[in-house]
């Protein structure tokens, strides 16, 4: 490998077309683990490409002069470097995107050592360790921040946009008051950032899929083994071994929700044992290349009542119809329409209903644009695009007082509509070991 090898300074801007070799009328790919010499799959250095000139474009017509970036998605997603999920919540790494030039990432310890041997697509000078606090536990007083600060003004200064606005992410406080210390115009920089995110490549949309067909496995898991006598947090465990077998790069949550838990919504899991006639419901979050998924699917254990039947034929129909309404140019108002009011299945308001009738986009984060829910979708709209990948889910009590419904489905938007990438079937309740 040639260390010294660099992509050129001017970025070829991304192709008008997420995939302009790719056919819709084919299915979309599930290559596999593995990059081949006898078939076309991901190609990483495209993707890399793609992701910067996109994230270039966003800068562009920003007005800004540069990004400065905490959030490790967004860190990934111009870097296309990761050191462990145990990063995710340290604010430990940053990057920095100024003017037309490279991204320059000071991320931790050797990892910098590491990323010049192994990471060619940036020039070697461009890794560089960094330290700033990790979320206080350094005091400011320690001087590494102001002195990140004073390098950073630097860099602009020679990029040609330290008097621009600098948009960032996510910062700690003491980052914040140093960099303005040193002159610096600070303004929100993370909608830029998921203004270039929220449009896949046919790479991006490949991952997303792959990670989909892990979660179709681990749902074949879960109907094999739900049954009485096995604890919610049991198949917790056995997805988790499933999915990093599969090769998960992180298992980021798993939701199980079962029998008289299902209703409220809890959003988790806990060591209770199921039972027969039993509704329940998982949530499976994890990623592959850091591609996310989140994916519900409901089960009844052996049987099923009419409340529970209808409930989950309810929870399909508001699903339904909203996949039915996905092409370009739909605004997400217009999806929410058909979605029923908080009031209509049991809550006080769109407040205390978020997340239950709800869309999000999908990609290197859980969640990325387009926001659809009817807390905030019938006043700011947002529109669909050709190249979005976004989750539906909906949620349905059942009129027993304690059962509930919940199903999710992923959907890229192609030119004419959308494709959904969640295949575990889910039209009907699924009855797990049937009485």
């Amino acid at each position: 490998m040639n260390k010294n090898v660099a992509i050129p300074t001017e970025i070829e801007p991304p192709p008008t077309s997420l995939a302009p070799h790719w056919n819709w009328n084919r299915a979309i790919p599930q290559p596999g683990h593995m990059g081949v010499d006898f078939e076309g799959r991901v190609d990483f250095r495209r993707l890399h490409q793609y992701r910067l000139g996109r994230a270039r474009q966003a800068l562009a017509a920003s007005g800004l002069g540069a990004l400065l970036t905490f959030d490790v998605n967004n860190i990934r997603y111009l870097t296309s470097t990761k050191i462990g999920e145990w990063e995710r919540d340290k604010l430990c790494r940053f990057a920095l995107l100024a003017g037309d030039r490279l991204p320059i990432l000071w991320d931790f310890g050797s990892a910098a050592v590491h990323h010049r041997l192994y990471c060619d697509w940036l020039p070697q000078e461009n890794f560089r360790a960094g330290m700033l606090g990790m979320r206080g536990t350094v005091p400011p007083s320690a001087g590494l921040m102001k002195r990140h600060a004073e390098e950073i003004k630097d860099l602009l200064v020679q990029a040609g946009v330290a008097d621009m606005p600098i948009g960032v992410d996510l910062i700690e406080p003491g980052m914040w008051i140093e960099l303005e210390r040193v002159g610096l115009k600070l303004v929100d920089g993370q909608q830029v950032m998921l203004d270039a995110r929220e449009i896949k490549s046919i790479d991006e949309i490949v991952l997303l899929n792959q990670a989909a067909a892990m979660v179709d496995a681990a749902y074949q898991l879960i109907y094999e083994d739900l049954k009485p006598g096995v604890r919610e947090n049991d198949l917790v465990a056995r997805v988790n071994k499933l999915l990093y077998e599969l090769g998960s790069d992180d298992v980021e949550a798993i939701n199980a929700i079962s029998g008289e838990r299902c209703n409220p919504h809890p959003h988790n899991f806990t060591d209770r044992l199921i039972r027969p006639g039993d509704q329940a419901f998982f949530d499976i979050l994890h990623s592959f290349v850091g591609y996310r998924t989140c994916y519900y699917r409901t089960f009844n254990v052996g049987m099923a009542t009419p409340a529970q039947s209808d409930a989950y034929k309810r929870c399909r129909e508001w699903l339904n119809a909203a996949i039915d309404l996905i092409k370009p140019g739909v605004s997400t108002d217009t999806v929410v329409k058909v979605w029923p009011k908080a009031e209509e299945f049991g809550f006080p308001d769109e407040l205390s209903a978020f997340g239950l009738q709800f869309g999000h986009g999908i990609g290197l984060a859980l969640h990325e644009r387009p926001i659809i829910s009817r807390l905030v979708s019938l006043e700011s709209p947002m529109e669909i695009k050709t190249g979005m990948v976004f989750a539906l889910e909906t949620y349905c009590p059942a009129t027993d007082g304690y059962s509930a419904a919940r199903i999710e489905e992923e959907v890229v938007v192609t030119d004419t509509g959308c494709r959904v990438i969640t295949l575990f079937p889910a039209e009907e309740l699924p009855i797990a070991n049937r009485y």
